[in-house]
């Protein structure tokens, strides 16, 4: 339905004019969708490095420990149940300039070490707007890749770990040799799920700067919900949605042929 509407210039009412590819061609030359691919870009690294890198750091540690698992598991997943956007409007209250919590721990902490000369800052900015929404998407789905990659360290059989004591393979050698080899299909799954999830990010960029300022955090997400449902440029809105579907596909294949999955059997 989406490609359909693609070729037409419409308000998604009563306007309704068949336009070709004037869509895609507007696509090309708009420095706007320009800049929200690249920055789509850099937020597919930022979830890629640290959500699924989070993940199965924290997988392996409470892998490792004996008690007090459920614990980790229910404090890690607890993120993802929270909706993006309540998530975005406590982070837009924790970047407030006067009396947000982060400019509040400077300044207490001015206070208690005042050689430090540590002053308010103001955190969204044109360099750092991007980063800002990075920071709470990247921390929402932790939990998610936890959850995916320690159901898969969990179903490695004990004895190839007790076979790998007795070569004298313990700690961080287990985990390079024996542990990451064996769930490589889940962690190709986890990125796969990172990139095409990154491609629907748009509430939370909503919510905290609205792509702004001067357009240095869009996101291709929130750049087609603008245009479709804020300008009701339906058709552009469209041709958008149609670029992140084939950007998704395309990223995707890209990771199953590089990363190749292997039958792993114990």
């Amino acid at each position: 339905m989406s490609f359909v509407k693609s070729f037409y210039k419409t308000d998604g009412f009563i306007e309704s004019i068949f336009v070709g590819v004037d869509n895609y061609k507007r696509l090309i030359q708009d420095a706007t969708i320009h800049i929200a691919f690249i920055n789509t870009f850099k937020l597919m690294f930022y979830v890629c490095v640290f959500q699924v890198g989070f993940g199965i750091v924290l997988a392996i540690l409470v892998d490792g420990i004996k008690r007090g698992s459920k614990f980790f598991r229910t404090v890690y997943f607890f993120p993802i149940v929270i909706s993006a956007t309540a998530i975005g409007m406590m982070f837009k209250l924790f970047y407030t300039y006067d009396g947000g919590l982060f400019n509040s721990i400077i300044l207490m902490l001015n206070k208690w070490i005042p050689w430090l000369h540590l002053e308010s800052t103001i955190w969204i900015t044109t360099k750092s707007a991007l980063r800002m929404i990075a920071l709470p998407t990247v921390w929402q789905y932790i939990g998610f890749y936890f959850v995916i990659v320690l159901t898969a360290i969990k179903q490695i059989p004990r004895y190839l770990y007790e076979s790998a004591y007795l070569d004298g393979i313990n700690g961080f050698s287990k985990t390079i040799y024996i542990t990451l080899p064996l769930i490589k299909n889940q962690i190709i799954t986890c990125f796969i799920l990172a990139i095409t999830g990154t491609l629907k990010v748009f509430d939370m960029a909503l919510v905290i700067t609205e792509g702004g300022p001067l357009n240095q955090s869009q996101i291709l997400g929130l750049y087609m919900y603008q245009k479709a449902f804020i300008d009701n440029r339906f058709g552009y809105g469209a041709a958008i949605s149609v670029l992140i579907v084939v950007l998704g596909l395309s990223i995707s294949l890209l990771v199953n042929k590089v990363f190749k999955k292997e039958d792993i059997t114990y």
